[in-house]
């Protein structure tokens, strides 16, 4: 399988792609461009890297594919390290040294530095997973800590008083964390209130719905299953389109820190 959405051989029509890389800035990187990447410690699962260094992120994205015995026992993450993981469909296991979680779809655990991440697919069927790390930056007096929990047992909170644009926060409000991690969700029609401007970088995975996104001034259409790329200072926006469900995406952010000079 040589690519994400499995299509392999030739195309009845052109090839294209909606795909738009603009490195250092922002990109939007679609599924049907994704290839496998063989990534130390991972086995039976298919590993596609999203945003990296080499784009211009300060961090790491990963989509993952992980078939009936799909694995990573060598553990991820590393010394100053911190790791993240979104279960997208599925049942996945995931552990420390000590403890094991069970997590079903809408299920996440961030791991902080000095705990590497072991994962393991926990059903016969395939699990997809979004994965996520980061160099820490520590902050005198306060570190991070363990968090394991599910979207669907937090509160939604309407995003700058808007009923139908939903915000959900995944990590604690502490200094400890440099990042944070959110889902905003679109229903048809709702929009962000203005185009973002901000020092702030994200990586955004689409999860439901269709919808046009604002990038350093230009909409581009995204759908369930891209990937989008903002730098810091990119102007940024969304509104929610199609019908039947909403525009939803999982995205990063780097928080409680003072730019160094």
């Amino acid at each position: 399988m040589g690519y994400k959405n499995n299509n392999m051989g030739y195309l009845d029509g052109l090839l294209e792609s909606r795909s738009v890389i603009k490195k250092n800035d922002f990109a939007i990187i679609t599924p049907d461009g994704l290839v496998n990447n063989v990534i130390p410690g991972f086995e039976d699962s298919d590993v596609s890297i999203l945003g990296s260094k080499k784009l211009g992120a300060s961090f790491v994205d990963y989509i993952i594919t992980m078939h009936q015995n799909g694995k990573n026992e060598r553990g991820f993450g590393g010394e100053g390290i911190e790791t993240f993981v979104y279960v997208v469909s599925g049942k996945l296991e995931v552990s420390d040294d000590k403890e094991t979680h069970e997590l079903t779809s809408g299920g996440y655990a961030y791991f902080p530095v000095g705990q590497l991440m072991y994962l393991r697919n926990a059903q016969a069927d395939e699990t997809e997973i979004f994965l996520y790390k980061k160099r820490y930056e520590p902050l005198e007096g306060y570190e991070a800590y363990k968090v394991v929990d599910n979207v669907d047992d937090l509160e939604a909170i309407e995003y700058e008083g808007m009923k139908d644009v939903l915000l959900w926060d995944l990590l604690p409000k502490d200094l400890g964390f440099d990042m944070n991690f959110h889902i905003l969700s679109f229903e048809p029609g709702a929009s962000h209130g203005y185009v973002e401007t901000h020092y702030q970088e994200h990586g955004a995975y689409l999860l439901s719905g269709k919808g046009m996104y604002n990038l350093d001034n230009q909409w581009y259409p995204v759908q369930k299953g891209d990937y989008i790329f903002m730098g810091a200072y990119v102007q940024q926006a969304a509104y929610g389109v199609g019908r039947g469900e909403p525009l939803k995406y999982l995205y990063s952010k780097d928080c409680n820190r003072d730019p160094e000079i």
